[in-house]
C-alpha cells in the first residue's frame, strides 16, 4: 500500500471524528481491507493539484492528502456518454477512496473526493443512496430542488436524501469536498431532468 493512500486514510478518520455530521451520517468503517485499484488519470487531477485557490482554516492535511493521493486515484467517468460528458468532465472530478473500487474496500459506505472548477454548473441529478458532502476547501452553491440554496465553505455540510435531486455551482472559486455514500451503494446516478441537458 502507498502511503500516500495510508496518509489519506488517516485524515479521513480525523475528519470524521471532528465533524458531527459525518458521525451522525455513518461511523467511519470498521470492516477496511486493502485492495489493489487501477489508477486512471484524469486532466483534473493535475488542475486540482495546481490550484492555489483551494483555501482552507481546519482541513489543510485532509486536502493535502487528496491531491497527494490524486495521481494514485480512479477517477470517475460518470456521464461521460452524455451529450454533456465532455464538458462536465473538463470541470468536475471525483475519485473514490473508500468504498467498493477503492483502494480501501468497505462495505459500509462509499466515500470520494470531488473537486470542480469555477464557473461551472454540475445539474441536478439523483441517486438512490443518501448523501452527504462535506466542504473541505473553496466554496460551492449547493442547490436542492424544492429549497434554497446555500452557499457553503469549509467545515459545512449537504445532506442529500435518497432520489433527492440537487446541484452544484462553483463561481469564482473551486471546490473540494468529501462526498460519502449509505445505503444503496451500487446504483449509479442519473440526471434529474436530461431533457434540459440538449
Amino acid at each position: 500500500m502507498n502511503d500516500r493512500w495510508a496518509t489519506l486514510l488517516d485524515a479521513a478518520r480525523d475528519a470524521h471524528a471532528l465533524v458531527p455530521a459525518l458521525q451522525e451520517f455513518c461511523p467511519f468503517p470498521t470492516d477496511i481491507r486493502e485492495q489493489s485499484v487501477a489508477a486512471h488519470h484524469d486532466p483534473l487531477c493535475d488542475a486540482m493539484a495546481n490550484d492555489t485557490r483551494l483555501t482552507t482554516d481546519h482541513f489543510t492535511a485532509f486536502r493535502d492528502a487528496l491531491i497527494a493521493a490524486g495521481p494514485l486515484g480512479q477517477w470517475r467517468d460518470t456521464y461521460r456518454h452524455t451529450s454533456i460528458g465532455e464538458v462536465l468532465h473538463a470541470h468536475f472530478g471525483t475519485y473514490e477512496f473508500l468504498g467498493r473500487d477503492a483502494p480501501f474496500g468497505t462495505d459500509q459506505m462509499r466515500g470520494f473526493m470531488v473537486y470542480q472548477t469555477p464557473g461551472y454548473h454540475y445539474p441536478m441529478h439523483h441517486h438512490p443512496a443518501e448523501e452527504i458532502y462535506l466542504v473541505l476547501a473553496g466554496e460551492a452553491e449547493f442547490h436542492v430542488e424544492g429549497q434554497d440554496s446555500r452557499v457553503l465553505r469549509p467545515g459545512d455540510t449537504q445532506f442529500h436524501d435518497t432520489n433527492q435531486p440537487h446541484a452544484l455551482t462553483t463561481h469564482n472559486t473551486p471546490v473540494m469536498a468529501y462526498v460519502l455514500w449509505r445505503g444503496d451503494l451500487t446504483t449509479k446516478p442519473v440526471f434529474t431532468h436530461p431533457e434540459a441537458l440538449t
